[in-house]
């Protein structure tokens, strides 16, 4: 372990020196916002709920007061890995580009010039999700939203999330990246898990037909995905396994696995802890010889201020809203983010 620390304590800028070896570092995470919107009626569902004469009282004061909390946390995730923070951010539960302009201006991340690839869907919630980037070490190349069909019977909405695919160049290196908010759990888990299998089998089949067209191609696929690392959705639908030395070639790694099993997650309910947020990775980044971005580590971020420290709560994220009053926190999910390094 004093290894590990002494290589994170070397970082500086992006670099570290640890074994005499040069190390660039890149962060990749994803955060789920809960609920960013602004406070103008738009006409989606939510959406009246969200305004300053609507059921939860969302005035100009309550936004400003999430979005200085957003920007604290995202000011600091990873940050004791590379200062810069996230090279790459995939965020969830965002109403529109202009919360996020919004939000990407705050003095406490303004400097590092963050930018954005978003695409309005067809959400019956009117939230969508985003791919939030540091042009210093990403560069878009393309980009599109992709349609996931509800399988009838499976939710009572007729749309949810589109799946933001992006191809860029992480400090010039080819990725992929597919950034989720997979159908919730309401209306129960097994009713609602035919959608969330939808979800996933439509991510695999685009990497399956893109890794036809680019096979030299490295993935990512992020996103709250309302399911846990072993359930079916993820493990037969997305074809992901936490198996780190036998798995298959065309499955994709999971590193939350073990630790969802230990009983770590990113948000509760009922004192049971699920770890929907994830960020898996194609099989490719686990070969630490390669000269490419190869996999390091994985965290979960849960700063004690964004923790609930008394009531019935405790121990939970502190959430924005208990109900309709709102309470002042951050999210009622914790964000993630792994660790890249290359030589």
């Amino acid at each position: 372990m004093k290894h590990i620390y002494f290589l994170v304590f070397l970082l500086v800028s992006g670099t570290a020196s640890y074994a005499q070896t040069t190390y660039r570092s890149a962060i990749v995470g994803f955060y789920n916002l809960e609920n960013l919107y602004d406070t103008i009626f738009h006409g989606s569902n939510d959406d009246v709920a969200f305004t300053p004469d609507g059921a939860k009282a969302y005035t100009g004061r309550v936004f400003n007061d999430k979005l200085a909390k957003l920007a604290r946390v995202l000011s600091q995730i990873g940050t004791h890995i590379n200062p810069d923070g996230p090279a790459i951010l995939g965020v969830a539960e965002i109403e529109n580009k202009g919360v996020l302009d919004t939000l990407l201006r705050h003095p406490l991340i303004a400097e590092r010039g963050y930018r954005y690839v978003h695409y309005d869907s067809r959400d019956f919630r009117g939230v969508d999700v985003a791919l939030i980037y540091n042009p210093k070490y990403f560069k878009v190349e393309r980009s599109r939203p992709i349609f996931v069909k509800i399988p009838a019977g499976t939710k009572d909405a007729a749309y949810t999330r589109d799946i933001l695919w992006v191809k860029r160049l992480l400090d010039g290196e080819r990725i992929q990246l597919f950034v989720n908010h997979w159908p919730s759990r309401s209306g129960g888990q097994k009713r609602s898990e035919p959608a969330r299998i939808a979800a996933a089998t439509t991510v695999r089949n685009w990497i399956d037909s893109l890794n036809i067209i680019d096979p030299g191609v490295k993935t990512i696929v992020m996103g709250d995905l309302n399911d846990d690392p072993t359930d079916n959705s993820i493990i037969k639908g997305l074809k992901a396994s936490g198996d780190i030395q036998s798995g298959k070639p065309d499955e994709l790694y999971n590193p939350w696995v073990a630790m969802y099993k230990n009983g770590i997650g990113t948000l509760a309910y009922q004192d049971a802890w699920s770890l929907f947020d994830q960020v898996l990775l194609s099989r490719s980044f686990l070969d630490k010889k390669q000269p490419g971005f190869f996999y390091y580590k994985h965290y979960i971020f849960k700063a004690e201020y964004m923790i609930e420290n008394t009531g019935p709560y405790k121990g939970y994220p502190m959430r924005s809203y208990n109900g309709d009053v709102y309470r002042g926190g951050y999210s009622d999910h914790f964000p993630v983010y792994l660790v890249l390094l290359k030589r």
